[in-house]
């Protein structure tokens, strides 16, 4: 008999002894798995590896994660990628790669599913087969079900550092310069607003955490997100807020655009908005053009300027205005735009800070201060300073 009849036999025992969830805890279902391996062990030799590996994975089937908590124990996976039962992706330092891992059935997978949802306090099914939830280490998930997902459950976690990665850190990973991390210092604490764009996994949310570090610790700083995971380093008075999906009879649902708009009442130094994706951007605009200087926030797109167009088109889900009048609310409110990209080779780096100069005709004219740029110049490239901050009235507010 191989590893896995042994694994299957011994976890069939367990279940049909008693219920997992209700009778027994999580010593006494260790003390079980002993007890079964010691059955086993006395017909079929277990060395002491295969004794220590069948307690771990045992334990981890009947009350974890099965498959998925050895995953999650390497701090390397920066993402897991579960296409139905059998097909296990993982990205790691970089790349993506399929691993030999696969849960023991369909049921096994949508058990898994049921658990992460109800942990927090959410439903999954048929009729509300899409959800974005997390981990209790604040890993983003999302779920899709079948019939939507047509081959199977589909999960997706997006994995953060246990610890809040600092600018120091993004120097050393090669993310940014030093010159950078200063500059990025002194326009955070002269309260410059920032919008950090990029696309998926180029690291919006990691940089924007990084950014933090530089927030006087004094300030109250209040953050919103659709599913919460910001580590803000360093401020006490901290306000974390998150949104709500409706329900199965589609009510008591609460907004970004919500909870920006009360986040007003809160009195905030700054605003911290996870991610722009819809109506709310109006509200975040108007939020930075009433008093909040030194917010941030972050949005999905290919360069500075397209997340220029971006925020016009969110701006207009919420509100019909001339479009012109958009460009001039976004001039006024957003003084830095950040861009962040992929190498292909995996690199997560800064590509652009661009200073908004303003509207001239009916376009948002942008004056880059710094470029990366690897298109032109490839291993070779880096970090070239391009021009001076013009509007460098909240620099020498704050030396005052």
């Amino acid at each position: 008999m191989d590893y896995n009849d042994i694994f299957r036999g011994i976890e069939a025992r367990l279940f049909d002894s008693f219920d997992i969830n209700t009778d027994i805890d999580d010593e006494g279902i260790m003390d079980r798995i002993q007890e079964e391996i010691c059955i086993f062990a006395k017909e079929y030799p277990i060395d002491v590896d295969e004794r220590m590996r069948l307690q771990k994975e045992l334990f981890y089937s009947l009350r974890k994660y099965d498959v998925l908590s050895r995953l999650l124990e390497d701090d390397d996976i920066t993402e897991i990628m579960i296409n139905g039962f059998n097909h296990i992706f993982i990205e790691k330092r970089g790349k993506v790669i399929e691993t030999n891992e696969s849960f023991s059935s369909k049921e096994k997978l949508d058990d898994v599913i049921q658990q992460i949802v109800g942990a927090n306090n959410q439903i999954i099914n048929e009729t509300t087969p899409i959800v974005d939830t997390r981990l209790e280490d604040g890993s983003r998930v999302n779920i899709v079900l079948p019939p939507i997902a047509i081959d199977g459950s589909v999960m997706s976690i997006r994995r953060f550092s246990k610890e809040p990665i600092t600018l120091n850190r993004l120097i050393e990973l090669n993310s940014i310069s030093e010159e950078i991390k200063g500059f990025l210092g002194r326009l955070i604490r002269a309260r410059y607003n920032i919008f950090i764009s990029g696309g998926t996994g180029s690291g919006k949310t990691t940089f924007l955490n990084a950014l933090t570090e530089y927030i006087p610790e004094d300030e109250r700083v209040i953050t919103i997100e659709d599913a919460a995971e910001l580590q803000v380093i360093g401020i006490d008075n901290l306000v974390r807020l998150e949104a709500r999906r409706e329900n199965i009879e589609g009510e008591l649902e609460v907004t970004i655009r919500d909870l920006v708009r009360t986040s007003l009442r809160m009195r905030p130094n700054r605003i911290i908005v996870g991610e722009c994706r819809g109506a709310e951007a109006i509200e975040v605009l108007q939020a930075c053009n009433t008093g909040h200087d030194g917010s941030l926030s972050t949005g999905h797109a290919n360069s500075s300027n397209d997340m220029i167009s971006r925020l016009e088109t969110m701006v207009l889900q919420g509100m019909e205005i001339p479009v012109l009048a958009i460009r001039k609310q976004i001039a006024s409110a957003i003084d830095i735009f950040i861009h962040l990209g992929r190498l292909p080779n995996g690199e997560r780096k800064l590509i652009e800070i661009s200073e908004v100069m303003g509207v001239e005709g009916e376009d948002i004219k942008l004056n880059t201060l710094y470029e990366f740029d690897y298109e032109t110049k490839g291993k070779e490239s880096k970090w070239v300073r391009k021009a001076d901050l013009q509007n460098t009235e909240k620099l020498l507010r704050t030396q005052e």
